[in-house]
């Protein structure tokens, strides 16, 4: 009896205790509720206000019309417009750089060699022909065929033909400048018997290029 006694103790001991562990406290449901709940509240939004006294400067791209050129309409309009257009040219030109400038003044320079290289050659004066060749010249064949070199045999070469010829023009077609570089794509036209009937017409593109005022370098295209 005694062992049955104590058998139902302990059977009723572990059904208490495992009730105990089952059943959740009302501490524990508020702490599992507060976990699971996920509380968010959305920002206001707020309108914007407008003021309706005051004006709309908004713009639209490519909707504001272009303003018509105003035309001087006298002497004192006239005088002010070509000051204006030479104040802006002058701020253009201070805008280059040292570098800029001193290109432009490099293609202003061998462009005035070839000018008179070329006012030379259809006059068929040798003296002011040859005046503008570097003693050295060095005349190729592109892409780097020499032809010949110095002044001597450019003597030889064009004294001979001017003397022959009734008459020479060459008048440049196009005209590129940059630097010591000028590149003529030129007309030529000769005359053999008569000085007023060309009897040859050709196109010819030369490169020039110059240093300290005189050609050094020509480069013809065939």
């Amino acid at each position: 009896m005694k062992s049955l006694s104590i058998f139902f103790a302990l059977f009723t001991f572990t059904l208490a205790s495992n009730s105990y562990a089952t059943e959740p406290t009302n501490e524990q449901q508020k702490a599992d509720e507060k976990v699971n709940t996920l509380e968010y509240k959305a920002p206001e939004l707020k309108k914007p206000v407008i003021d309706p006294a005051k004006p709309d400067d908004t713009k639209v791209l490519g909707d504001e019309t272009p303003k018509p050129v105003v035309k001087p309409k006298n002497k004192i309009e006239k005088a002010a417009a070509v000051a204006e257009a030479e104040k802006a040219v002058a701020q253009a030109k201070e805008a280059l750089t040292a570098k800029q400038q001193a290109k432009a003044k490099q293609s202003r320079e061998s462009l005035a060699v070839v000018e008179q290289l070329i006012k030379a050659y259809n006059a068929r004066n040798i003296e002011e022909f040859i005046r503008v060749y570097d003693e050295d010249v060095e005349f190729y064949i592109f892409p780097n065929e020499l032809l010949f070199k110095g002044k001597e045999k450019l003597i030889a070469r064009y004294g001979l033909m001017f003397k022959k010829l009734k008459c020479i023009h060459s008048s440049p077609i196009k005209r590129i400048v940059h630097g010591d570089i000028v590149i003529d794509h030129e007309l030529s036209e000769t005359c053999s018997t008569d000085e007023n009937v060309i009897d040859k017409r050709s196109e010819l593109v030369s490169s020039y290029q110059i240093k300290n005022g005189k050609i050094i370098r020509v480069l013809f295209f065939r």
